[in-house]
């Protein structure tokens, strides 16, 4: 992988660097992960540094209430010496999820601190120790329009060791750029839409195209109506700005026609108002976050070329903004979507299925590709399944896609449940005038997901509905509070797997 070099349009992220041994002159601030098996071998001799009783210390604070368990803190100030405090943190049974959620928490201790220490055990893998830097990029993330920010910046930076002369630098380099795709796509999710329309969108997709090597290719709403784009064409046709269809395309070097080929269809809607068929005041709060699914498209194929992904990938951001207006599209409508397949609205707010149906039915007709994964945040009725922050929906055609992709889930701490697809309710959408309805009575995400089936012909496809961990209601795990960024870790990380094929079956 090749190092990081300065961007001009990525954020600015915390320096997490890997430090042989102790260093000789610490920070002022020194992190200690303490797992179940107690400190760390090295924590010994930073103790001797420091001249604390590290064993004693943490003796005292589990008397009053620290635990090992991962992300949780206990802080300590030193009163004399160069070094100010030293912070415990636990690092659970020292699994890569345990780490994300250790990193995250030293991230959040480390707002306003100019450099951080911290002491790992020795014998964590490669997979343990790029979760580690994934959560402190996660954790520390930001996001303010304030007149004057009072919040605390980022940590400059964070020295991580384990008082070896081990170089571990990639294992380090590759969880900061996965971090930085969940960075990312919670920058886009956040914007405010008064901000962020589908012209920004295709705006920002394009600088990061040009950051990155990637081609880019913009359908305004001439070209989406010329070329017979009726789903995101009549979902925009309510606002005064207009939507956008924006393809990426990432080709690994040395590729040949035996390369794997996946196509990601992203939603991309930037507000959802629910368009005639209004939504309530409530309902409509967080709505600027309905664009998830595109906005994690375009993060993770920003870091496909930097992580040396094998395979070929294109990305499909179906980008529209579901306002109500005179010239809004209603209820009753039937549409023709890309490649002639009739939808009869019965629901402005079943609006998501509508771009991305356009999004597959363009993919299988002009790209064959070998794979197809669209990635929304479609329905409420997924939370009602899965609950919050735990789990996302998966829905597949393949076992072996659907095995992948949920590995990555875990892999990623993005993770995902499958979710079935049965025939028999694929009546639920039927209707004498078109070819389906977009909304029917019945099991909500499960008849969406039938829906999109039927645009992704027999391309092996899945569909990932992550509604229910979108948005983190409070600083945990290793979130901030508000959105999430949604699939854009999952999908960097199956797509630049170790194996040539990214996991394709």
């Amino acid at each position: 992988m090749a190092r990081r070099s300065a961007r001009t349009v990525f954020p600015t992220l915390p320096a997490v660097v890997w430090q042989p041994g102790l260093p000789v002159h610490g920070a002022r601030s020194w992190v200690i992960l303490v797992g179940e098996a107690g400190l760390p071998a090295a924590a010994k001799e930073a103790g001797e540094r420091l001249g604390v009783d590290l064993d004693r210390l943490l003796e005292v604070q589990e008397e009053s209430g620290f635990s090992r368990s991962a992300g949780t803190t206990a802080a300590y100030p030193l009163l004399t010496g160069e070094v100010a405090e030293v912070l415990l943190v636990g690092a659970g049974a020292g699994t890569p999820r345990d780490l994300r959620h250790a990193g995250a928490a030293i991230a959040r201790f480390g707002r306003g601190k100019d450099e951080l220490t911290t002491v790992v055990a020795e014998g964590i893998e490669d997979a343990g120790l790029q979760a580690f830097a994934e959560g402190v990029v996660l954790g520390s993330f930001t996001f303010s329009r304030k007149t004057v920010d009072t919040g605390k910046p980022v940590a400059g930076r964070i020295e991580v060791t384990d008082g070896t002369e081990e170089d571990r630098d990639i294992a380090v380099e590759r969880g900061l750029v996965i971090g930085r795709t969940g960075w990312l796509a919670r920058e886009f999710a956040t914007t405010p839409s008064n901000e962020k329309d589908p012209a920004w969108m295709a705006a920002r997709a394009t600088e990061l195209a040009a950051e990155t090597g990637l081609d880019v290719t913009v359908w305004d709403e001439k070209k989406l109506a010329a070329d017979g784009f009726g789903g995101i064409l009549a979902v925009g046709k309510g606002s005064t700005r207009p939507p956008r269809f924006i393809r990426l395309d990432y080709t690994p070097a040395g590729a040949t026609d035996d390369t794997p080929y996946v196509v990601l269809v992203g939603k991309g809607i930037t507000y959802d108002t629910g368009g005639l068929s209004l939504k309530p005041r409530e309902g409509m709060v967080s709505m600027k976050r309905d664009m998830t699914g595109g906005g994690s498209v375009i993060a993770t194929m920003s870091a496909l070329k930097e992580l040396g992904a094998k395979v070929r990938v294109t990305g499909l951001i179906c980008s529209a903004e579901n306002m109500p207006s005179g010239t809004a599209y209603r209820p009753d409508d039937v549409i023709r979507h890309y490649g002639g397949r009739t939808t009869e609205v019965k629901n402005t707010d079943a609006e998501g299925r509508l771009v991305l149906a356009d999004g597959l039915a363009y993919a299988v007709q002009e790209l064959a590709p070998d794979v197809i994964v669209d990635i929304a945040t479609l329905t409420g009725a997924i939370k009602v399944s899965l609950g919050s922050m735990l789990y996302g929906g998966l829905f597949a055609t393949d076992d072996a896609l659907a095995d992948n992709l949920a590995d990555a889930g875990e892999a990623s701490g993005e993770r995902l449940w499958r979710m079935p697809l049965p025939a028999e309710y694929t009546e639920l959408i039927s209707t004498p005038i078109a070819d389906s309805v977009n909304s029917s009575k019945g099991p909500g995400s499960i008849t969406a997901a039938l829906f999109l089936k039927a645009f992704a012909g027999d391309v092996p496809w899945a569909h990932l509905d992550l509604s229910s961990i979108a948005e983190s209601p409070a600083d945990a795990l290793e979130y901030t509070t508000g959105a999430t960024g949604a699939g854009a870790r999952l999908l960097t990380t199956w797509l630049t797997s170790d194996t040539p094929t990214a996991g394709i079956g």
